[in-house]
């Protein structure tokens, strides 16, 4: 019996990371949670405790693209790249690693840029960013490094074309942590050879 039951409820959470899934696709959404919750509650499945990963939500949203979205989804993906890879020369003092959507190749047109870059002078990015006349907002974002939760710089830049970049700073040690693989994190020469491929 509970075997049986550990197989509705993997069917279950197929069917919401495929529904979560859609609706990152046509309706933009860029929260995974967000579309996860909505999922849940389009199949009445609310009070689930059971939701999918983001990574079940990012297969899932790969195979709609492939179907669904196959003639407009490599030229949007390779767009945002292009931008990331722009954005990254741009920054290149600060060893930026491309991560996400844009990375992974789920992202779409609505899809936000995720940039990691390494400085220990927590003001050296700002200051760039100000000397460049980049329009920004700041923020500050809360990180695991070696172990211990710290809060860290963000800013995000928005493009003419609406896309924002968002930019977290890490401390230079954390570059050495071995935390970054490449399927997750791409450096400069990387996001190049992913163009070119």
């Amino acid at each position: 019996m509970p075997k049986e039951n550990s197989h509705k409820r993997d069917l279950m959470r197929e069917q919401l990371a495929h529904q979560a899934a859609k609706l990152m696709a046509e309706d933009g959404i860029t929260d995974h949670a967000f579309a996860k919750r909505k999922a849940a509650r389009q199949l009445g499945a609310a009070d689930t405790h059971h939701l999918p990963s983001n990574q079940e939500v990012d297969d899932a949203l790969h195979s709609y693209r492939v179907l669904y979205q196959n003639d407009s989804h490599p030229a949007a993906l390779r767009q945002l790249r292009e931008e990331a890879l722009e954005t990254m020369l741009r920054l290149a003092e600060f060893h930026p690693y491309l991560t996400g959507s844009v990375l992974s190749g789920s992202a779409g047109m609505h899809s936000d840029i995720n940039l990691m870059l390494f400085s220990d002078d927590e003001k050296a990015v700002l200051l760039f960013l100000l000397k460049h006349k980049l329009d920004f907002e700041d923020g500050e974002w809360r990180v695991k490094i070696g172990g211990h939760e710290e809060t860290v710089p963000s800013y995000t830049l928005t493009s003419e074309a609406g896309t924002q970049t968002h930019i977290v700073v890490l401390p230079e040690n954390a570059r050495y942590s071995g935390s970054r693989h490449p399927e997750t994190h791409a450096d400069i020469a990387a996001v190049e050879a992913l163009l070119a491929s």
